[in-house]
Parts: C-alpha cells; sequence; structure tokens
C-alpha cells in the first residue's frame, strides 16, 4: 500500500506509463479516505466498471498483483502536504516497487518524453539492465529488463 495525495495523478501516472488497469476506486467519505487497486492485466482480459459490485467480486478472486493506493481526503489541496516515500531521511527503509520490461532503454525515453522523472536510467551507474523512475509522490519504481524470451506479451508487469 502506497499513501498518496492525489488519486487521478496517480491512477492517470500508472495507467498511461506502465498499462495499469484501475481494477477498483472505493470511496469512504465517513472516514476521509479512499482505496484505489491497480494492476497489470494479462493482454485481452477485460474488467468491469471500477465502481461497480462486479469489480469488487472480481477484485476479491484476483490472482495477480494489485497496487494499493490509499488517499487521505483534502491532501490534493494542501500545497504542503508530502507522502513518505520511505527514501528520504530521516525515514528511509521503504524501498521501491518493480517492474519488467523487454525493451528498457526505450521504454525509459518514453517515460522520460513523457515528463516521467528518473533517479536512475539505465546508462548511469554500474547496473545497465534497470532504472529507477518516481511517481508522482516520489516514490520509486524500479525498472528491469525481462528476458526477450519471456512469454508474457504485456510490455510491463510486476516484478
Amino acid at each position: 500500500m502506497l499513501r498518496i495525495k492525489d488519486v487521478d495523478a496517480s491512477v492517470k501516472f500508472y495507467t498511461e506509463n506502465f498499462g495499469f488497469t484501475l481494477l477498483r476506486k472505493s470511496d469512504f467519505p465517513q472516514w476521509n479516505f479512499s482505496l484505489v487497486f491497480l494492476a497489470v492485466l494479462p493482454e485481452g482480459t477485460v474488467w468491469p466498471d471500477p465502481t461497480s459490485d462486479e469489480a469488487l467480486e472480481n477484485l476479491w478472486k484476483f490472482e495477480g498483483v494489485t497496487l494499493e493506493l490509499t488517499h487521505n481526503h483534502g491532501t490534493e489541496n494542501d500545497a504542503d502536504f508530502k507522502v513518505n516515500n520511505g527514501n528520504e531521511e530521516p525515514h528511509r527503509g521503504f524501498g521501491h516497487i518493480a517492474v519488467m520490461t523487454k525493451n528498457l532503454e526505450s521504454d525509459c525515453v518514453s517515460l522520460e518524453e513523457n515528463g516521467v522523472k528518473f533517479r536512475k536510467r539505465p546508462h548511469e551507474g554500474m547496473m545497465k539492465t534497470l532504472a529507477f523512475c518516481l511517481d508522482p509522490d516520489g516514490y520509486w519504481i524500479e525498472i528491469i529488463s525481462r528476458d526477450q524470451d519471456s512469454p508474457v506479451n504485456n510490455k510491463y508487469t510486476f516484478a
């Protein structure tokens, strides 16, 4: 689970840049928060409306990996609000999430052209088979080069 500042910005980031699908969005106005579940679905999978009862039922039966985002209402309007991403002092220790791709170099170029910020590009440092980019809240996303012979057809998959 990652805490986020702005639901729309985060959902747009993960769906447009990494091919995630919004599986479910549940609002809890009485407690001032919302939960958002995203996943990279197998190619050709159709998912129901994320606000539907069917989406909720499918979520609990889902056999893949999901990313849960928690949004505390009002933070999107607070210019001073910043999540603790776990990678800055004095609260280091979270780490990152990871995705895999068959085309690391070209995908990183495309991501950067789309405005995604990078912590480490593939050509930087000694490890050439991975990169780290940042989501809208500053969480690190490791992008790992997947074997070209992988049977997975999706552009990105969870690592």
